[in-house]
């Protein structure tokens, strides 16, 4: 196996994913490029390699499939017998609006499939090639909109976003499955932590937001790299810990 560090990041053909990919192989690392739609992923790729200089390489992968997931595992074993670092990027929004009193329960369904479920099926394929690793880390790419904290308190929607019944409660979900990661994983190096990129201009919110995706990448990027004895079971911003 290579010295080389190895990362996979989901999701990481466009934006917020993307400027991951690119930070960490900016660091050294060798980066997956997790992604669907083969040509978005061969430029994705192309352009980290060509423009960045970053050692990546396609990984085929669909989080609502298993068997999908099962092959991106097998490509990342051969390739480097190892995984250093999961960045579970990949998400959906489901679209708007989504008032409790009147969305279609097959668009949480579907939210909750891509953001949660896909999360818990990727990092349980993983988990015995990051078990190889001697930091091994896992970071999952949250949301503030999924702090209870704030929800129930009086922040505006710079804070809470909109009432959005599908997407808010996945990313709370996910923060809860982080957490029971965290408690079965105790015992073990892996240090697994929540990163929100705040309100970052991508095509998941229609590039409405006032942060660009390489600012967003930033916490992702340091959580994926923490030294040994790093925190671990936290949820983080650029401006520190988010309240639950």
């Amino acid at each position: 196996m290579s010295d080389k560090k190895i990362a996979l990041v989901t999701g990481a053909n466009k934006g917020i994913g993307y400027e991951i990919a690119a930070g960490l192989g900016a660091l050294g690392w060798s980066v997956g490029v997790g992604a669907r739609e083969q040509t978005r992923r061969d430029a994705a790729v192309a352009r980290l390699r060509d423009t960045e200089g970053v050692d990546a390489f396609g990984v085929p992968l669909d989080v609502t499939d298993d068997r999908s997931v099962a092959a991106a595992a097998d490509l990342i074993a051969e390739r480097a017998g190892r995984l250093d670092a999961l960045v579970n990027n990949a998400g959906i929004t489901g679209g708007g609006p989504q008032q409790p009193s009147s969305v279609d329960p097959a668009v949480i369904r579907t939210v909750v499939e891509t953001n949660v479920i896909g999360v818990i099926r990727v990092t349980n394929a993983m988990l015995p090639l990051l078990g190889r690793s001697a930091s091994p880390r896992i970071v999952n790419m949250s949301s503030s909109v999924g702090s209870l904290a704030r929800q129930s308190g009086p922040g505006d929607e710079t804070s809470t976003g909109p009432v959005a019944v599908a997407y808010a409660p996945s990313k709370s979900f996910l923060n809860a499955v982080t957490l029971q990661y965290v408690r079965e994983l105790a015992d073990t190096n892996i240090l697994i932590n929540c990163a929100c990129p705040g309100y970052v201009a991508t095509d998941l919110n229609g590039f409405r937001g006032v942060r660009t995706p390489q600012e967003g990448a930033a916490t992702a990027i340091r959580l994926a790299t923490l030294p040994d004895g790093g925190p671990t079971g936290g949820f983080f911003e650029d401006a520190g810990v988010v309240p639950w």
